[in-house]
């Protein structure tokens, strides 16, 4: 069975080069994300995994902690991962990852976020991705690690990084940090731990075979 892989940075697609997994790019928004599945799906995936950065709703989840759901809720609604899947990667370490629609920027809202949902961790593409494996009738499962922790307030630059493909804007982010030079330590705090998160997934990877 092919296994594609759902990714909303051009840099997470990196970590699986030369897996021989089937990879989507899905630029970072549940809009993309369902387009790259429906596209693996096309190409022949019969299984799909939401995999890359997530964002810490629970403190006790830190940077570089990989996190595999038992669940994805999306609104009101919950997909159950496949236990297959999930056993492939190791087993499931928490209960829900919160299918966002919009980044939650703020410790604020994370902490609010938490207490509503009990989700451990929140990322943008894993409910766009059970949706569609849902309608195909085909088993999913979530890989991601944690770069943004729960304690984290993003830098302004941090949110307005990425383009339609997936790929960082560096002209963007130079724009925001020459406008506002005092978020210069946050955005190295975010690469550290982004760092971090990459590796440990780099390394799961290779665990894994296609």
């Amino acid at each position: 069975m092919e296994i594609g892989f759902v990714v909303g940075l051009t840099a997470e697609a990196r970590l699986l080069r030369g897996s021989g997994f089937l990879v989507g790019v899905g630029g970072g928004t549940p809009a993309g994300a369902e387009r790259a599945a429906e596209e693996l799906i096309e190409q022949g995936a019969g299984a799909l995994i939401s995999f890359g950065l997530a964002g810490g709703l629970n403190p006790g989840f830190l940077p570089g902690a990989l996190l595999v759901p038992k669940r994805v809720l999306s609104g009101n609604t919950s997909f159950v991962c496949n236990p297959g899947l999930v056993a492939w990667l190791g087993g499931a370490n928490l209960e829900i990852m919160l299918a966002g629609t919009a980044i939650a920027a703020t410790s604020v809202a994370k902490a609010a976020l938490f207490a509503t949902n009990r989700a451990d961790a929140i990322d943008l593409e894993s409910g766009a991705v059970a949706r569609v494996a849902l309608a195909h009738g085909l088993p999913f499962a979530v890989l991601r690690a944690v770069a943004d922790p729960a304690a984290r307030n993003l830098p302004p630059a941090a949110l307005i990084a990425l383009d339609g493909g997936g790929r960082i804007g560096l002209l963007r982010v130079l724009g925001s940090v020459v406008g506002n030079p005092g978020q210069v330590p946050g955005l190295l705090a975010l690469a550290r731990d982004a760092a971090a998160a990459r590796r440990a997934l780099k390394g799961k990877v290779s665990s894994l075979r296609a």
